[in-house]
């Protein structure tokens, strides 16, 4: 398998790269090195969202029409491998990546002209109202009500693992508008405003300290019927869509980085040393060559106009896994330097020294946070039920 790249996309790579290294600020590539999830914080994601706007460079997979960049599929996975590479800040993927799709998809021209623009700047940050406490796999069974009422609807009920929703000012949700019917036809997809009257928000604190999710409570909530994307029942057709794009994700280059991190701090403690431990790690790194492989794949497959809905289970799968793998590596690499853990000592800019080495607290906080990983966007054993479905016909 030829991994080369062509000439001219080669030449846009060296574009990417000048770019990074010029717009790239000592502050926010800080902020991307301390992050310990899938998200940065608002400040720094949005603060990198505005450069990229201002080249036009916020949202490469969004039609030209829209404000995408009309570029290639090679070279939209070029971009994101740079990126992570440089490890830039995390742009939060709920505007970008998903309610974009669903919008473009499904969205009136009204809605469109003035939902997308607004993701574009900034201007809008959005959550995700999917998951319940009793409904997370099994989100078909959700019970957020939706009553008419006119020409609003009344939410009453709640979500939960709601990431960041204590910073958006929008979110798209799931509700049940019928119980009439079979469970996956009674719910609708609506857009609503965070400050809504009856709308509260209540931080859950993750074991690694961070305050990324949140459980939303709905109380009497009215929203305008206008806000509705699709027709009403169409809430899973919708949902199913979007799901797509949640998973499909390049993490090749995200694992490289923190192979790379395990690799130094394990030189650093004197764990390279140990044969067993070198081992494990040269294991991780041959598994990386193999995703990144079957990423190559299926992004020549997308270029020559292929459907993958099986493959983006799978890389979800391995790339959860596999980051997985290699946290646990990183707190085999830290030896010792493991038990001492303070939230604060991940946080750009702090003031105090953490024990041992300086980017111990973020392999630690990576460990902790990113064993949601193979949970959220549809539990990995959710994965392999799909994929047995649409590759094996089971």
């Amino acid at each position: 398998m030829d991994l080369r790249f062509s000439d001219k996309d080669e030449a846009f790579r060296a574009e990417v790269r000048a770019f990074l290294a010029t717009r790239l600020t000592d502050d926010l590539r800080a902020a991307g090195r301390a992050a310990t999830s899938a998200f940065s914080e608002k400040d720094w994601n949005i603060g990198w969202l505005k450069v990229l706007h201002a080249r036009g460079w916020a949202a490469p997979h969004w039609p030209v029409e829209y404000g995408g960049t009309g570029w290639s599929v090679t070279q939209r996975y070029i971009f994101d491998t740079e990126c992570a590479l440089a490890q830039t800040p995390h742009l939060s993927p709920m505007g970008l990546k998903m309610v974009s799709s669903v919008i473009m998809a499904y969205g009136r021209q009204d809605q469109k002209d003035f939902y997308l623009p607004r993701i574009l700047s900034g201007d809008d940050y959005w959550c995700q109202g999917y998951s319940e406490p009793g409904s997370g796999s099994d989100l078909a069974s959700l019970k957020c009500r939706a009553v008419s009422d006119g020409d609003d609807y009344v939410i009453d009920g709640t979500k939960i693992w709601t990431t960041q929703a204590q910073f958006a000012n929008r979110m798209f949700a799931l509700v049940r508008t019928d119980n009439t019917r079979k469970p996956q036809e009674g719910i609708t997809f609506l857009l609503l405003d965070m400050d809504t009257p009856g709308i509260t928000i209540q931080p859950i604190i993750t074991i690694a300290g961070d305050h990324e999710v949140n459980q939303v409570f709905f109380d009497g909530v009215r929203v305008p019927k206008a806000n509705r994307l699709g027709e009403e029942g169409d809430g899973w057709t919708v949902a199913k869509y979007l799901l797509a794009h949640e998973r499909g994700n390049t993490w090749g280059a995200g694992i490289t980085v923190s192979l790379r991190r395990v690799r130094r701090i394990a030189a650093e403690t004197g764990v390279l040393d140990e044969h067993g431990f070198r081992h494990r790690l040269v294991e991780a790194e041959i598994a990386l060559e193999a995703l990144t492989m079957t990423e190559h794949r299926v992004m020549a497959a997308i270029s020559r106009g292929a459907l993958m809905m099986a493959e983006s289970s799978m890389l979800k799968t391995q790339g959860t896994e596999l980051m997985q793998r290699v946290n646990e590596l990183g707190l085999e690499a830290l030896d010792h330097a493991v038990m001492p853990y303070e939230h604060r000592w991940t946080r750009p800019g702090a003031n105090d020294t953490p024990f041992g080495p300086g980017e111990a607290p973020i392999l630690i906080a990576q460990y902790l946070n990113n064993r949601a990983m193979s949970i959220y966007a549809g539990t990995n054993e959710v994965q392999r039920n799909i994929m047995a479905k649409l590759a094996l016909g089971l």
